[in-house]
């Protein structure tokens, strides 16, 4: 799926070398380095290893190995990966990504729901498990026009036209939730049941049914909106703005995503602790030698400009599994406002990359909530 020349590389790594550092801060009394962004140190580091002794062609071999496949979708290439189930007739299931993430992410947790006997799980709670790109993301262009098909209208098309699966489940976090939910309220005769790590607020609602609990999660939303979405402002309202740096600079599209990797998971302040510089690197390197990083923004816009809806209700079976150092934590009555909740799950630990974190207990909760919708 993947060739970068000798030149392209060698362009990377020059511009890595040459990178142009900003003047340092002084450290605040508290000597955190992340308090005002990516730490200089951290990111110092990783951009040496990048640029020196990070082996790009033997990931580059490891991701072309992959099941990868690419389906022509109303004009729209669409790139995935496909996992056989190990028991026949299983039941098919779509995994979303968000951002900034990519199918690699998703790859760990597709290999124990196709193959759980090697997991030390049964053979017949098997899925057939496809993982799209997403449209601007990886191996798959953004699609050609602002208002063209919405990409769960690509998902539907790709699982069921395509791949010719009448019936099949979804599950998806971050952006995917927001696919996934689409998707469901969409083409409720074809999903078995969706699975979610996210669920977006009701279109409307009367404030003065909110519960304690419900207000104290939207107290909390409030306050992570106001430490932590700056960057979701900015990809909302002015992402072509903020490309023009990201494709210039690989290490500033590093510190871009490194500062969420940290902060979204379950690492207590040590990146390292869940996620190896080899995998952030390639997640850096496929959005840099594919030139997406600036093409992932666009969901941000144009969910801001009304070109994605919230869907009013969701009626198919619905399970969320909520991981306690993800961005947010709904309580399970916000959640059934606009979904037909069967299955609410309260994780032990992982965090907003729970597909890569905890790919073992996401893959259990996906198997025992999908046992008796098969």
């Amino acid at each position: 799926m993947i060739h970068v020349s000798d030149a392209e590389l060698d362009e990377l790594r020059s511009r890595l070398r040459s990178t142009r550092w900003p003047t340092p801060w002084p450290l605040g009394p508290d000597r955190d380095g992340w308090a005002a962004g990516t730490d200089p140190a951290e990111l110092r580091r990783l951009v040496a290893h990048w640029a020196d002794t990070y082996d790009w062609r033997a990931h580059e071999a490891a991701v072309n190995a992959l099941p990868s496949h690419v389906a022509d979708i109303d004009g729209t290439p669409v790139h995935y990966l496909r996992f056989d189930a190990e028991q026949p007739g299983a039941l098919p299931i779509v995994l979303t990504h968000g951002w900034p993430s990519s199918f690699l992410e998703l790859v760990g947790l597709a290999r124990r729901l196709a193959t759980p006997s090697r997991y030390g799980g049964a053979a017949e709670d098997a899925f057939t498990v496809v993982v799209p790109s997403l449209p601007g993301f990886g191996f798959s262009p953004q699609r050609p026009a602002l208002d063209g098909t919405p990409t769960h209208e690509l998902w539907h098309r790709l699982m069921h036209d395509h791949l010719g699966f009448a019936r099949y489940a979804a599950h998806g976090g971050d952006l995917g939730a927001g696919i996934t939910s689409r998707l469901a309220a969409a083409h409720p005769e074809a999903l078995a049941g969706i699975h979610l790590l996210a669920v977006a607020d009701p279109r409307g609602y009367d404030p003065s049914s909110v519960t304690p609990r419900e207000r104290a999660y939207l107290d909390s939303v409030a306050t992570w909106l106001a430490e932590e979405g700056g960057y979701q402002h900015q990809q909302r309202t002015r992402p072509v703005t903020l490309s023009y740096g990201l494709a210039d600079s690989p290490t500033g599209l590093l510190a871009w995503i490194v500062e969420k990797y940290r902060a979204w998971s379950d690492c207590d302040g040590e990146l390292s602790a869940r996620f190896s510089d080899d995998f952030v690197l390639t997640q850096a390197s496929l959005y840099w030698f594919t030139g997406t990083l600036s093409t992932s923004l666009r969901p941000y816009y144009e969910y801001d400009g009304g070109r994605a809806h919230r869907p009013e209700r969701v009626e198919v079976p619905t399970a969320l599994a909520v991981f306690p150092a993800d961005l947010v934590q709904p309580p399970r009555s916000w959640a059934e406002r606009t979904h037909h909740v069967t299955r609410y799950t309260r994780m032990p630990r992982g965090g907003h990359f729970a597909a890569h974190e905890e790919p073992e207990l996401l893959a259990a909760d996906l198997t025992e909530f999908f046992r008796a919708l098969r």
